[in-house]
């Protein structure tokens, strides 16, 4: 299948299919397209015609449109809906994309829409799912598995097998559990095909199998699944109890989010927010990192000042305070960087902390060592009148480049020793940080070197 492109000229057409409430030609159009192609198709419509839409649709595709509507689109979108339409939709949708939609209403609204559900089983499990935690395995799984008893026989595993498919799109394990509901293992369905179907599971499933408990945080499901290459990972509670099972595409979505949210933190926006949130909300979440940096562009206007008579008698200092400062900004942000991906990856720890630190400093030296000579000859080339102020660039560029290094590296590992986000480290602390020392560093070496040898 072609993969499909929503052109100017499909949506004028669609529209004019829906305003004229040609229903049987705009379901043709609709028809064969994939869940995720529609959702694009009504993200782009207004509410009013993508409703039309919508409602064409089968309860299935419906419901699987509506899982991969955007999250924020999606609450605006079924505002209108009756609780009881809510609640059919529902009943088709994946119990963690559903546990997900009842989730951003209110609780009047999620008691409504539970309340009209006509599959009992389904209300249940989102139930469940909403006492999780969303950063959480038990946040990100789905109830839907394949799951039979260690004491069946394969006979009676067959048909077990072929009844519970019905609820799922795909089957990526086959898990074993024993009377206690408890996991075992996984049962390879080449196994259960081939065997005697007078043979018992018990001899036929593997026991090694990599699961994770409901409180495990959502980026250690991530690496984990990542470093043993699972496309599903099973969920048990704190006794080894089953419950559920995550698939890749779940992971995807949070990693997403969580790169999302880091990319945001990283440009100085302390929450998360879309383009087409409110001017109210998008400033909310951009003002306090602006005011932090109104104010440290204070205390950098407040230090020129202390130092007004010695660049008053070298003018030219002034010339290079743009250089100094921005080469501690971009040293800093190019070493957090490194170390915030590092700890994303779980590659890097505080144990191994104290060494990268060292090895970051050795390289700062050599990156300093070139970047300070190329300002010392660069600085010449201007025509000093005094040796002095190549000497003094260069100096300054050599320990503001060193200490910018070290405080890139070291500022993200502490902020994660202490719980808090390390991307915080990245962006406009990390460049508001080596502005203001790496301004003072610079006026205090012009200080001490152009006064006794210019």
């Amino acid at each position: 299948m072609q993969p499909f492109e929503l052109t100017h000229e499909f949506l004028d057409r669609l529209t004019e299919l829906i305003d004229a409430e040609n229903r049987a030609e705009v379901t043709r159009l609709v028809a064969e397209l994939h869940p995720a192609d529609i959702a694009e198709i009504l993200e782009e419509l207004n509410n009013e015609r993508a409703q039309f839409v919508f409602l064409l649709l089968d309860n299935e595709k419906a419901s699987d449109v509506l899982a991969e509507i955007d999250e924020e689109e999606r609450v605006h979108f079924i505002e209108s809906f009756p609780a009881e339409v809510i609640g059919r939709f529902i009943d088709h949708m994946d119990s963690d994309d559903a546990a997900d939609l009842v989730s951003s209403m209110t609780n009047e609204q999620q008691h409504e829409v539970l309340a009209h559900m006509e599959d009992l089983e389904q209300a249940g499990d989102i139930v469940d799912l909403l006492h999780y935690d969303d950063d959480t395995a038990g946040g990100l799984m789905a109830k839907e598995l394949v799951m039979v008893n260690e004491n069946w026989t394969v006979l009676t595993c067959l048909r077990e097998v072929s009844r519970q498919a019905e609820n799922l799109d795909e089957i990526y394990n086959i898990y074993v559990v024993n009377d206690d509901h408890k996991l075992k293992g996984r049962l390879s369905m080449k196994k259960m095909i081939t065997a005697p179907t007078s043979a018992r599971i018990i001899n036929l499933y593997y026991p090694d199998i990599t699961f994770v408990k409901t409180d495990e945080p959502a980026e250690s499901v991530a690496l984990i699944m990542q470093k043993y290459d699972l496309v599903a990972i099973p969920v048990t509670d704190q006794v080894g109890r089953l419950v559920g099972r995550i698939t890749i595409d779940d992971v995807v979505d949070f990693i997403k989010e969580e790169a999302d949210k880091d990319y945001q933190m990283l440009s100085g926006i302390t929450q998360d927010i879309e383009s087409s949130d409110s001017i109210w909300a998008q400033t909310k979440a951009r003002l306090p990192w602006l005011i932090i940096a109104l104010f440290g562009g204070m205390v950098s206007a407040w230090m020129i000042l202390q130092y007004e008579a010695d660049i008053a008698l070298f003018p030219v200092t002034a010339m290079f305070i743009p250089v100094i400062t921005a080469m501690g900004g971009n040293v800093g942000i190019q070493s957090s960087a490194i170390v915030v991906q590092g700890l994303a990856s779980n590659s890097l720890s505080m144990k191994n902390g104290f060494r990268n630190i060292l090895k970051d400093l050795g390289g700062a030296l050599i990156n300093a060592t070139i970047c300070s000579s190329v300002t010392f000859l660069l600085t010449l080339v201007f025509g000093m009148a005094s040796f002095a102020m190549p000497v003094t660039v260069a100096i300054a560029m050599f320990a503001v480049i060193v200490f910018a290094s070290v405080f890139g590296t070291a500022c993200p590992l502490l902020l994660n020793k202490m719980g808090i986000d390390p991307a915080l480290a990245t962006g406009p602390f990390i460049t508001l940080a080596n502005d203001i020392v790496g301004l003072n560093i610079y006026l205090v070496i012009g200080r001490l070197i152009l006064t006794h040898l210019a």
